[in-house]
């Protein structure tokens, strides 16, 4: 699981974990991730239109029994047990560049298709408890009737889907394997929505406090917001393209009526693609309108100042003129020449504040 923003210790882990990869031969099963010491679990739910049971089994060997009678859904959770994954893939006849991509938490959204089956690598993105965004790295293998699916910590998105199977809501139970991919893509993709929703609130209060008020932590929180819709939009843009492959695909395990579902999840990706670039843009022209605020701001407070000295420049000047000492200077021999200067510094103070004012200076 990755969170969006990462401490800086996380980062160097992040480096650190990358190169476990260098010089290994491809197809080398390395776990790239942060939870390295997790238990893999297996968890199965088998079902048909009238059946449907929910058990964990003992050995991976016992994954094949009586194969073809009912959809299965093999969940895996915890990758950092290689040897068990590498178990698991020889149980399904996985290529190892396969297994190699599904315990790779970095790998970039795909879709690969072989002769017997078909894996697709996708980015689980829904919020926490804390409203932060979580990031989870999920893999899927469709077989003619099992789905397998890879996924990092126990918690995720599917919660609904497993509900209607469990429920007999729906047409699942009456669909294949090839359906149950869909339904698990069309809950991951129905996730970003809700994050979305989450970064538009966000837009908008930081655009209601640039407009008001705009502090220094403001633009620490622009640039923040701006890395989290970049590193979204790194991961949901190419799911469009992975949804459209899927629909264009001849392989057998696709079949036409789940191609039609299909294509409502691409009218998703393609709304979802739309909102993330408007959202791109919002928040780039946030800073611009940061510092044109601040710009203003600055000015409103330079021409304060330069009114400020342009009402006691006239005013110095007359106080220095009366300051001399000088013995032939008569006016320093009035009587009520006190009272004569403070009236003409009072007139001179009014005179230039009506004018100011008349020119909208202030």
């Amino acid at each position: 699981m990755a969170k969006m923003n990462f401490p800086l210790n996380k980062i160097h882990k992040k480096r650190f974990r990358t190169h476990k990869k260098v010089g290994k031969a491809p197809g080398t099963i390395t776990y790239l991730g942060y939870r390295e010491d997790s238990v893999s679990t297996l968890d199965v739910i088998a079902y048909n239109e009238e059946q449907v049971e929910q058990y964990s089994p003992v050995n991976v060997e016992n994954l094949l029994d009586n194969r073809g009678e009912k959809v299965k859904w093999i969940n895996l959770v915890g990758l950092s047990d290689e040897g068990f994954i590498e178990k698991l893939g020889k149980t399904f006849e996985l290529n190892l560049l396969v297994l190699e991509d599904a315990v790779n938490t970095q790998q970039r959204p795909k879709i690969d298709e072989y002769e017997s089956y078909i894996f697709g690598v996708f980015k689980m993105i829904y919020l926490d408890a804390q409203q932060n965004i979580v990031i989870e790295h999920v893999a899927l293998a469709l077989f003619s009737h099992e789905l397998l699916v890879f996924q990092e910590l126990k918690e995720d998105v599917f919660g609904s889907v497993r509900d209607r199977i469990l429920g007999k809501l729906g047409r699942i139970r009456t669909r294949g394997a090839d359906y149950l991919f869909f339904a698990l893509l069309d809950a991951i993709i129905d996730n970003y929505f809700v994050v979305l929703e989450h970064v538009q609130d966000q837009l908008e209060n930081l655009e209601e406090e640039v407009y008001r008020k705009p502090k220094p932590r403001t633009a620490q929180k622009i640039q923040e917001l701006k890395k989290e819709v970049l590193r979204i939009r790194r991961y949901i843009s190419p799911v469009k393209e992975l949804v459209s492959r899927l629909i264009d695909s001849e392989n057998p395990l696709i079949t036409k009526d789940t191609k039609f579902f299909l294509r409502d999840a691409l009218d998703h990706c393609l709304e979802i693609n739309e909102t993330l670039q408007i959202y791109r843009e919002m928040v780039m022209s946030l800073m611009e309108m940061y510092m044109s605020n601040v710009s203003i701001k600055m000015n409103e407070v330079m021409k304060v100042l330069t009114v400020m000295a342009s009402i006691f420049i006239p005013l110095t000047f007359i106080v220095g003129i009366y300051g001399m000492n000088f013995d032939n200077m008569p006016e320093l021999h009035w009587e009520n020449g006190y009272y004569m200067v403070w009236g003409l510094m009072i007139t001179v103070l009014i005179v230039m504040l009506i004018y100011f004012k008349k020119r909208k200076w202030i």
